[in-house]
């Protein structure tokens, strides 16, 4: 009796979360049931306090952290029934710029914001102006779709000149000098990048910029500056291009490196190459300086790390908000929202779905500043 009392407890639960996760279908949600569960298993506990939380919350922004908001709605609606959330993940360019003109509650992005941004943030932060509250990190992983190959290393002078159209077969003699004893085939590179304005194009041209700036001469930011190769929309587009295309390569959050998609292992100038892990980024992130001043957390990450272990290309999605002047009607659900997912519990998720939960004193003081709000 007491097992089937357990079973029909966790039947409720898990139908009470599945009914939360419904409010994001109309954005393209992944499937978050059965074995493919991005919250792993793990149990929402006395962590998710909804106190006033009612209502819509709409939010926008980076593609880096869909499947980590995803997992974290499903927890959250599953308790707070009177919430929904609605997060496109459309892109960070595009989510700065609907919370910038006051569409949206909160946004993502993997970039924090620039002064012209803050500065735009003014007019709908009443008194206040947009932050960056750091909460999501990981590894961007570079996907390859090579057949025959079934692991590649390269280094950052490597990929920028396959990113720059200056290395255009895989069997070129930089790869291979990369990769002894590997058969490398007479196979034309394809190369996608991100077609819509993105933090994970900015983190990837920041490491490319850190490290190899004689092969990289643009200049960096959201938008896709080099010529040539091929471009899709968001990540789950460059990594469903590179899943398809023989040939391919590509960058974006390993959480998308799914269904067979190889990754490189990435030659930082350490004793051994590195690997594309949630472990190997936190060490990386675990770097990272608090460069925002107030209450904004603006992260500076060391890209050119030499550390064994630590992997090089990371980013940390922010969640952007007003300091003050936030919506009244949204304020309570998304101060709740953000508590629950900057708390021990929410940051836990991170891992069972590839991303990697912020350094302690760094997710703190994001505590301290979401109480704050107002």
């Amino acid at each position: 009796m007491k097992l089937q009392r357990m079973n029909r407890r966790a039947l409720t639960l898990g139908a009470l979360a599945v009914s939360g996760a419904l409010a994001l279908t109309a954005c393209g949600s992944d499937d978050t049931t059965g074995a493919g569960d991005p919250t792993g298993g793990a149990k929402a506990t006395g962590s998710i306090k909804c106190d006033d939380a009612q209502g819509q919350l709409l939010a926008d922004g980076s593609s880096a952290q869909k499947n980590a908001i995803d997992a974290w709605v499903k927890q959250f609606t599953s308790q707070c029934n009177g919430v929904q959330i609605n997060y496109k993940g459309g892109g960070s360019g595009a989510g700065i710029t609907a919370f910038t003109q006051g569409q949206v509650a909160f946004a993502g992005s993997d970039s924090a914001l620039d002064s012209e941004e803050i500065a735009a943030s003014k007019k709908v932060c009443s008194g206040g102006q947009g932050i960056d509250l750091p909460m999501v990190g990981g590894p961007i992983a570079v996907g390859f779709n090579v057949s025959g190959v079934d692991s590649l290393v390269l280094d950052a002078p490597t990929l920028a000149k396959i990113f720059d159209s200056k290395i255009t077969n895989w069997n070129d003699p930089a790869i291979a000098k990369l990769n002894p004893g590997v058969k490398l085939p007479d196979l034309k590179i394809q190369a996608f990048h991100r077609s819509d304005d993105s933090g994970t194009t900015d983190n990837f041209t920041k490491y490319l910029l850190a490290t190899t700036p004689g092969n990289w001469k643009y200049e960096g930011g959201k938008t896709w500056q080099a010529k040539g190769g091929q471009a899709a929309a968001g990540s789950s587009g460059l990594a469903q291009q590179v899943k398809q295309t023989n040939g391919a390569i590509g960058y974006f959050e390993l959480s998308y490196a799914k269904d067979g998609i190889k990754t490189v292992d990435i030659d930082t100038g350490a004793g051994t190459p590195v690997k594309a892990t949630v472990e190997n980024a936190t060490q990386a992130i675990a770097d990272a300086k608090v460069v925002g001043t107030g209450k904004d957390l603006a992260l500076e990450l060391n890209y050119a790390t030499k550390a064994e272990g630590a992997y090089p290309i990371t980013l940390v999605t922010y969640e952007i908000v007003c300091d003050k002047g936030n919506k009244q009607d949204t304020l309570p659900a998304t101060k709740a929202f953000l508590r629950y997912i900057a708390s021990e519990d929410g940051q836990n998720v991170l891992a069972q779905n590839d991303y990697a939960p912020m350094p302690a004193d760094i997710i703190a003081k994001v505590r301290t500043t979401i109480e704050e709000l107002s």
